[in-house]
């Protein structure tokens, strides 16, 4: 399957998700998308820490460097009280979303 091209604040509410989950660096994060997603989603670095930074400016998410468990030094990020808030505010509308272009994928057209 061709790689899809994630609109920006699609990629943000995805990153909001993954760190969710708990603190993570930026090669974790993609992996978990990627992961879950069964590789349909593939995040490169070009977008993955463009958007980060753009996170951390907004406050949704805080960084800290740390040692990896690969004992590598990495920064390793976090969802702030505002990210979370932000995470429920846009998931509900993206569930709603998919659903509406689901049924609208599935439709069968009316018989001849």
């Amino acid at each position: 399957m061709a790689s899809l091209d994630l609109l920006q604040g699609t990629l943000d509410l995805l990153i909001l998700k993954a760190l969710s989950w708990g603190p993570a660096h930026g090669y974790a994060v993609a992996r978990w998308i990627e992961q879950l997603t069964g590789s349909v989603l593939q995040v490169g670095e070009g977008s993955l820490y463009p958007a980060l930074h753009r996170l951390e400016e907004r406050g949704w998410v805080a960084s800290e460097w740390r040692v990896s468990e690969h004992n590598r030094r990495a920064k390793f990020y976090r969802l702030t009280a505002k990210g979370r808030e932000q995470l429920r505010a846009e998931a509900a509308p993206w569930v709603d979303f998919v659903a509406a272009v689901g049924k609208v994928l599935r439709a069968r057209p009316p018989p001849a």
